[in-house]
């Protein structure tokens, strides 16, 4: 098995002020979810927000959705060993997934094809996009225990159909730095500074200009998430975000400018696997190794205020959408839910969701000028 844990004590998890709320269970992968990821919210003209979601998963094929619905849009198809990280560029019309086949692939996210294949030395944990449109860089981290920035520029921009992508140089940050594996790079919103997590207990901190190191912070011990959320309300004008990462038993809030500070350190009476910050709502939601459940707390109240039931096994990544209304988990089981944010699952200003359950069939890419993705069974919800 790849899990096992002591059954939960379901008179401790649920209690009077615990508000029970039903997901949107989004069906499609056939082995544990590893990560997902939602992309930044594009310009509408309607007043229903758009974003997408990845997620990436132990049965090689990484999955694009409608963020908002849960809706299937397409299926990554190529690589030959699990997805262990899957994010998408700001303005997602690109994908990046890193792999156990020891590539990360860069992929077109309105043809599926894919743009180009980066190869390693080893597994692929971590892959990256700095912010804005289209980008041409990609970072990547994993058990070669080598940070690398790539110059993807030529797969991009490329205007002619290749029969072979075209190769992609890179250069290595921090050399000899990482002593143990790379489990998550984060580009922050100043695209000259690059963040790593790293399995010898460390966030390391690299400004690109100068590939220096600039800043270490100790973890109790090595982590198991570590992501870039949302701004915390009234702390800032700007809208640099909040990295969180879990390690054990703890929980990390961090400014991602410099000085770095830590915002907010807390210890937790369970390990904790993942963990995600709806930073206007002063929120955040865990998932954990030794439970099924899905734990919403109160940031500044430190306190557990909803508990999510659904999952058959443990939830190993989480994620907040960007305007806050919904939150996403994966599982063990080999299912992503999408939770409404709010109490008893509804929000004031969040639109009403339907539970869906989208397809179960394995769903293959077929390139079509115009649209999307188009699958050989319908992505739409039922």
């Amino acid at each position: 098995m790849d899990f096992a844990f002591k059954r939960q004590d379901e008179t401790k998890a649920i209690t009077s002020s615990t508000i029970k709320t039903v997901p949107l269970t989004c069906h499609g992968h056939s082995r544990p979810i590893t990560h997902l990821t939602f992309s930044s919210q594009l310009g509408s003209s309607s007043s229903t927000p758009q974003y997408y979601m990845i997620s990436a998963c132990k049965d090689n094929n990484p999955m694009l959705r409608d963020g908002l619905t849960g809706d299937w849009i397409g299926t990554f198809i190529g690589h030959k060993g699990a997805v262990w990280s899957a994010r998408l560029s700001e303005d997602a019309t690109l994908a990046a997934t890193g792999s156990a086949d020891f590539s990360a692939k860069i992929w077109d996210t309105f043809t599926g094809e894919t743009l180009a294949t980066l190869q390693h030395a080893h597994i692929v944990r971590a892959v990256a996009f700095p912010p804005g449109v289209r980008p041409t860089l990609c970072a990547t981290g994993g058990m070669e225990k080598r940070l690398r920035v790539w110059d993807i520029e030529r797969a991009v921009n490329s205007t002619s159909d290749l029969a072979t992508p075209p190769d992609c140089p890179s250069y290595e940050i921090g050399a000899g730095d990482h002593t143990a594996a790379i489990k998550s790079v984060i580009w922050t919103r100043d695209p000259n500074i690059l963040l790593t997590a790293c399995e010898d207990a460390k966030l390391r901190f690299y400004d690109l200009r100068t590939s220096a190191l600039i800043h270490t912070f100790a973890l109790a011990c090595a982590p198991t998430s570590c992501e870039l959320n949302s701004t915390l309300s009234g702390s800032s004008s700007d809208d640099a975000g909040t990295i969180t990462a879990a390690a054990g038993k703890d929980i990390y809030f961090l400014s991602p400018t410099a000085p770095f500070t830590l915002l907010k350190h807390l210890s937790l009476d369970r390990d904790v696997a993942s963990v995600a910050l709806n930073g206007q709502a002063r929120k955040f939601v865990t998932g954990s190794p030794s439970d099924t459940w899905v734990h919403v707390w109160d940031y500044d109240k430190e306190a557990e205020v909803e508990t999510g039931r659904g999952h058959h096994g443990p939830v190993w990544t989480v994620g907040w959408s960007p305007d806050g209304r919904v939150y996403a988990t994966g599982s063990e089981d080999g299912t992503v839910k999408m939770w409404k944010y709010g109490e008893g699952g509804a929000s004031a200003s969040g639109p009403v969701l339907e539970i869906y359950e989208l397809a179960r069939d394995r769903i293959v890419l077929v390139p079509s000028s115009g649209s999307k993705f188009v699958g050989s069974t319908p992505g739409t919800a039922e």
